[in-house]
């Protein structure tokens, strides 16, 4: 066999005789790197393989180790397997299903009689730190279809045959560790004693494969790290995000509600619709700054419309359909189909473009009740939607003008941590390769002109173009994904939309569907938790709260809180005849950015003691002084206080 040579990540490059494995690799390198090997990279692909795997000429590769930023996906891949095996040693008759990992962990769903409580999970627990303690090698076979399916087919697991006779394979990978095995692509560490650091964490209800109509099962989450001081600072942030979660925060602050007469439709109370308009109305700012034109479209389309963009053919699971007179309709999941009809409704020139138009209109998406999640996975919601219509030599302005905008709100908000993906074209697309070339590439092109670090991510695009993901990295390090930068050749194609450019003949133009904070409710129930609640003072419900001591100041209290209502703040005068302790934590409870506290000296000298919500106060403050630090914190739209150095 010719030699075969592979690149490691500084162009150096290891020469063998056959197609060796990662581990080869490794140990090639070094024993110490190969005893410490539990997976690759190769070609520049984010995807972990299994150092298992046998290397074909000229592969670039990135070995895995367990001090890698990548290794804990492979570890918490191999803890499924023991928290699986830890089960099935306790409970031999308990069949099991699946056990993927997930973001900051994974889950195994069991098919059981017994009914797992919250207690068995330290039995579990420790059965796997049992399991982990055997330092039981874990070695990969490959089998026949058939012969997997003979198998799991004799042991009862009915599951694990459903999944192998739907794969369109003719092997399939087992894993083994000691006389314990499942059927699985990888990848895994060496040993289970690789596992250093595990945690259970609850247990759930869930459906095979997620479908209401069959078999309810057993999930239970958990999560593991490759060393014991990140599960430990995991395990604080799950009590942190307890605390913060925005569906708590919103019932205490007042904010929103959701009822089961509309399931996955928020009721936004008068202090959740102040958050909800606030963030339309910077948005609606920055529109005019960067030349957007808002619109308005209608809320029901016929599903010929869906069938022309292809959403009927792609999308139409999440769709909600009714008929009008024998016509079929659809009720908007998306508002591109509609902003094409209105590109196409007159004749465009080459002068017109870019087009840039806005859209706040109401979606509606057919969610799964079993996904849905207070604000951040709803039925009902509105986007900061809009899309540009350019001609290809505009394109990369257009995607350079989006990421500074893009930049500019998060900045604002104090959104600075983000990540950029780069989602390319999924198995289930429409138009032809050519457009996905060329919409790939552009977005390839602006980030690279702009120097922004992205990851690929394959696979991951719209059916109608590739994209640009922006996971938002939060307080407690967990990403969301909120705006997006869709690249478009082929719904113009299919609506045949042109214009007439310089040239006098037709030209298509290129389609970018945008939003920067995404849809709103789901913003607001991330941005909740980012803050703890602790809203920026233009964006507030309630911006400053009155308190009087007794009832000998209440005239001074409602002459200020006329004289801030007039300014355009959102006041409220607590003129209860409580104690003042009382009064201030409820306050703080409430998240009131200031608290303006007046006293008998207060009234005196005209002054005003400002309590701010981290429990500082600062006295003998005039009303000029305030007023004046109050209209730049509005105006600016400052994250913090003059008042304080650092805000809580």
């Amino acid at each position: 066999m010719p030699e075969v040579i592979i690149i490691l990540p500084d162009n150096s490059k290891k020469t063998f005789d056959h197609e060796p494995t990662i581990l080869e690799v490794a140990l090639s390198i070094g024993p110490g790197l190969a005893k410490d090997t539990i997976g690759g990279q190769i070609n520049n692909h984010s995807e972990i393989i299994d150092f298992r795997v046998k290397l074909p000429n000229n592969t670039q590769l990135k070995i895995i180790t367990m001090k890698s930023p990548e290794a804990n996906e492979v570890i918490r891949h191999s803890a499924a397997h023991v928290m699986a095996q830890a089960v099935q040693e306790l409970w031999p008759e308990v069949k099991v299903t699946i056990g993927p990992v997930i973001e900051n962990g994974f889950y195994y769903d069991f098919d059981s009689k017994k009914t797992f409580h919250e207690n068995d999970l330290e039995v579990i627990q420790k059965r796997m730190k049992d399991i982990i303690g055997r330092k039981l090698p874990i070695v990969r076979e490959d089998w026949s279809k058939g012969q997997a399916i003979e198998t799991f087919k004799s042991m009862g697991e009915h599951f694990k045959v459903e999944i192998i006779e739907g794969l369109d394979t003719d092997e399939v990978g087992i894993y083994k560790q000691g006389e314990w095995f499942d059927l699985c692509r990888g990848p895994h560490v060496q040993h289970t004693g690789q596992i250093k650091a595990i945690q259970l964490l609850s247990v759930a209800g869930a459906y095979w494969r997620g479908d209401e109509t069959k078999e309810q099962l057993q999930r239970i989450y958990a999560t593991a790290f490759s060393d014991k001081k990140e599960l430990k600072q995991h395990l604080h942030n799950l009590e942190e995000a307890k605390k913060r979660d925005h569906r708590k925060l919103g019932k205490e602050l007042g904010l929103f509600f959701i009822n089961p007469i509309s399931p996955g439709a928020p009721f936004f109370g008068p202090k959740g619709t102040v958050i909800y308009d606030q963030l339309q109305r910077y948005i609606k700012e920055k529109y005019n700054e960067y030349d957007y034109s808002e619109v308005i479209t209608p809320q029901i389309f016929d599903v010929d419309l869906y069938k022309q963009s292809g959403h009927y053919e792609n999308y139409s699971e999440n769709m909600y359909f009714t008929k009008i007179e024998e016509r079929e309709f659809s009720v908007k999941p998306m508002n591109c189909p509609g902003h094409c009809v209105m590109f196409g409704s007159e004749l465009r020139s080459y002068r017109d473009l870019p087009y840039r138009i806005a859209d706040f209109g109401r979606l509606h998406r057919c969610e799964r009740s079993g996904t849905m999640h207070g604000l951040t996975r709803v039925r009902s919601f509105a986007q900061d939607d809009a899309h540009i219509f350019c001609s290809i030599e505009q394109l990369q302005q257009e995607i350079q003008a989006f990421m500074k905008f893009l930049n500019e709100v998060y900045e604002t908000l104090g959104m600075t941590n983000y990540k950029i993906f780069l989602s390319t074209r999924p198995e289930k697309r429409m138009g032809d390769e050519s457009a996905w070339d060329k919409s790939e590439e552009a977005l390839k092109k602006a980030l690279e002109i702009l120097e922004l670090d992205y990851t690929i991510n394959p696979g991951e695009g719209a059916f109608y173009g590739p994209k640009l993901d922006i996971m938002f990295v939060d307080a407690l390090n967990r990403s969301w994904q909120l705006g997006t930068l869709q690249c478009d050749f082929n719904m113009p194609e299919a609506f045949k939309l042109k214009y007439v450019g310089e040239d006098n003949s037709d030209h298509r133009p290129v389609m970018l569907h945008r939003a920067i904070l995404g849809s709103f409710e789901r913003f607001i129930g991330v941005y909740l938790e980012h803050t703890a609640g602790h809203l920026p003072f233009w964006m507030s419900p309630v911006q400053i709260k009155i308190l009087n001591v007794t009832d000998n100041q209440k005239a001074y209290c409602e002459e200020l809180c006329s004289d801030l209502k007039s300014q355009g703040y959102r006041i409220e005068f607590d003129d209860r005849s409580e104690k003042l302790g009382y009064k201030i934590r409820e306050a703080q409870i409430k998240k009131t950015p200031y608290m303006l506290i007046i006293g008998d000296k207060e009234v005196e000298n005209k002054t005003i003691a400002v309590r701010l919500r981290n429990g500082e106060t600062k006295y003998g403050v005039t009303k000029d002084e305030f007023y004046l630090s109050i209209k730049n914190e509005q105006d600016l739209r400052q994250l913090t206080s003059q008042w304080l150095n650092t805000e809580n």
